[in-house]
């Protein structure tokens, strides 16, 4: 059965208030359909299917809506029910929760939630932005070195229906020092009688709080875990950074360069939650910026007027040589970039990427002066040296653009600024003044202007 359909259905059941058919229905759907059937209703009837879930299910739910849909609920929320939600909730999850909440829904919550969680978002909120303390968990499954693999399993059975993974633990010493780790598979498959100790891997590769998240989800990839351990300065076990967190992670990091590389400001809203003056506001600014860099193009032209005037054939030349500078320019920023983004590219690698598209812009330079070549003098027949001219610009405009499209992301990183900002727009802005000045540069040299 269709899934839009079951969701007509829903609402139908919503509407004639049968509440209890309505729950029953809700209950066969996993908490992530249950949350997008809520997204799909206003505010007062979203309030209304929330209230039929059964308190189990209500957390999860409520951590999988949208924050425009959380602050409804929570405005409607009684103090116990806003209680129940806050308590039923990973810490993670809360703390996401919060980030995006008004300053006074924000106190109400706090307020309704039992100390020992107040005092962990308190602490969550505090790790800076984008950094891997800002993303953790609390709710892990930690382990003593003196416990046997018997009272570990039992320790794990007691606790682990609160914890957010239970497959991998973590050994801690006195102060919450971490030490090792062990996953459930290496219990269960060691004697009852053997200490944690002895089944334990040493050696643990964890995160401060404050290592940007990046970096967390890069070392989640590179190593395969279910999870990361993060401590603080003086190693104590503080949390974990899960799968689902890194997952998270990557859509956003992915979606803020998509959206630098489209010369546009990042914006945390999905697109169609996201007014009209609030799209325009973070598309100006780039507009505006590329607009008046577009400028210095026009210039380029107006200075070598007399040659057009002399030769108005160069002018239709003028579009090809841009828009191939332009596209040679990005297809090197957007390799570079994405091997930036995935760490298969580092700032000590500089002279090798150099040396690397220098050597296949010349190749493609080569290929496509050629062709041009041959296109020009059967297309102009008596021009040689006019399709010399465009195609020895070509060859330079290649090489040129390809360097500038795979040094400046290096460039941007190295300055630490983000390398998806030097993307198509810009590149293909700096080229076509690049390809414009060798263009009649050439043409002087070569034809009798």
């Amino acid at each position: 059965m269709d899934r839009q359909y079951d969701f007509a259905a829903l609402e139908a059941l919503l509407k004639k208030r049968s509440f209890k058919a309505l729950r029953e229905a809700l209950l066969e759907l996993n908490e992530v359909d249950i949350a997008e059937f809520l997204g799909l209703l206003n505010g007062e009837e979203a309030v209304l299917a929330f209230r039929t879930l059964p308190k189990g299910m209500a957390a999860d739910v409520f951590a999988e809506l949208e924050p425009e849909t959380q602050q409804l609920i929570v405005a409607a929320a009684t103090d116990a029910e806003l209680a129940v939600i806050v308590e039923d909730l990973y810490v993670d999850d809360a703390v996401d929760m919060l980030e995006d909440m008004p300053a006074n829904v924000v106190k109400r919550i706090l307020k309704n939630a039992t100390p020992e969680m107040r005092g962990l978002i308190n602490q969550f909120l505090k790790y800076p932005e984008h950094s891997a303390g800002s993303i953790m968990t609390a709710e892990f499954t930690d382990l003593r070195p003196t416990m046997t693999v018997e009272q570990a399993i039992e320790h794990i059975r007691r606790t682990g229906e609160d914890r957010e993974t239970v497959y991998t633990c973590y050994v801690v010493g006195p102060r919450r020092r971490l030490l090792g780790v062990v996953t459930v598979r290496s219990l269960l498959l060691a004697r009852d009688s053997q200490l944690v100790s002895d089944v334990m891997e040493d050696g643990v590769i964890s995160v401060a709080t404050g290592t940007d998240q990046e970096e967390a989800v890069r070392l989640l990839q590179r190593y395969g875990f279910l999870s990361l351990p993060v401590v603080d300065a003086e190693g104590r076990l503080v949390g974990i950074v899960t799968v689902d967190d890194a997952v998270d992670v990557m859509e956003q990091e992915a979606t803020e360069d998509f959206e630098k590389m489209a010369a546009m400001a990042p914006s945390e809203k999905p697109y169609l939650k996201t007014g009209v003056f609030s799209l325009a506001r973070h598309r100006i600014v780039w507009l505006l910026v590329l607009m008046i860099s577009g400028m210095i193009t026009g210039g380029i032209l107006g200075r070598y007027e007399a040659a057009i005037a002399a030769m108005p054939l160069l002018v239709t030349f003028i579009p090809m040589l841009t828009d191939t500078g332009g596209n040679a320019g990005s297809q090197s920023s957007t390799l570079v970039i994405r091997g930036l983004a995935v760490n298969e590219i580092t700032l000590r690698d500089f002279p090798r990427v150099l040396w690397k598209e220098l050597r296949v812009s010349l190749l493609v330079g080569v290929v496509l002066s050629a062709v041009n070549f041959v296109r020009l003098i059967l297309t102009y027949p008596g021009s040689e040296m006019v399709a010399l001219t465009v195609a020895l610009t070509m060859l330079c405009t290649v090489i040129v653009a390809k360097t500038i499209g795979g040094v400046l992301p290096l460039i941007a990183k190295a300055c630490r600024m983000d390398p998806a900002i030097m993307a198509s727009p810009l590149i293909t802005t700096i080229v076509d003044a690049v390809s414009l000045v060798i263009y009649f540069a050439v043409a002087h040299r070569l034809l009798p202007l």
